[in-house]
């Protein structure tokens, strides 16, 4: 999967995309991440990428016009060089789309993506309306700029990514995923047998596969029923 990002920091991204299972993905070709920098699109002896906004109020907005030459020259490469894939362009934006388990899932299908990167008191509309395919939200809260965000986008894209797991099953088995119907998956335990006093539930060591699965399901509807009641808990 080709990744362009759009950014005023790109600095931020080098130790989440060097490190860990994305710097593997990286490495084997699976995963790459292109990083711009937004400023290099902004005209003028400042380059000022936010000016104040119209009627009013405080902070400052993100100015259309490097933004849309960022976008385009990305949009540009990615027909120049993706195979002709065209790319999905999202922004990170608080009023955008919930990041769940199906996004993550149905944006890995993508052979292309572009990730803006929003700040100060957000983009200017028409931005917006021109280019941007989907705004996506990582929660109902606000953080200093899109980066953060956008990097947890990645982290949760790249986990579906064919080769990028060890055990390609390990995403569909995860909380939310299909392997429990949406649910939160249930306690999970290792060695030793028992630790401080506490042993590992008797059912996990009895070799009854079929019971240990009605155990295991069991044990997330628990945890959902308590954790996340506004989640499915067939």
């Amino acid at each position: 999967m080709q990744v362009r990002v759009l950014t005023l920091f790109p600095e931020m991204f080098d130790g989440p995309l060097r490190s860990s299972i994305l710097g593997r993905a990286t490495k084997d070709g699976l995963l790459n991440v292109e990083l711009t920098q937004l400023r290099d699109f902004a005209t003028g002896r400042r380059q000022s990428v936010d000016d104040t906004p119209y009627g009013g109020g405080p902070g400052m907005v993100m100015k259309p016009e490097p933004l849309v030459a960022g976008i385009e020259e990305l949009r540009a490469r990615a027909a120049a060089g993706d195979g002709g894939a065209v790319p999905r362009v999202i922004l990170m934006s608080p009023q955008g789309r919930l990041l769940d388990n199906d996004l993550a899932q149905e944006l890995s299908l993508e052979k292309s993506l572009i990730i803006v990167c929003g700040h100060y008191e957000g983009v200017d509309e028409r931005v917006i309306e021109e280019l941007v395919d989907d705004e996506v939200s990582v929660g109902d809260f606000v953080v200093t700029g899109g980066e953060l965000p956008a990097m947890l986008l990645i982290d949760a894209v790249a986990r579906f990514l064919p080769g990028v797991l060890g055990d390609p099953e390990s995403a569909y088995r995860d909380s939310f995923g299909p392997e429990w119907d949406g649910m939160l998956q249930g306690p999970v335990y290792t060695r030793p047998r028992e630790f401080r006093g506490r042993p590992v539930p008797e059912i996990l060591l009895s070799g009854d596969h079929t019971r240990v699965e009605e155990w295991r399901r069991e044990q997330a509807r628990k945890r959902t029923r308590e954790r996340r009641p506004d989640l499915p808990n067939p």
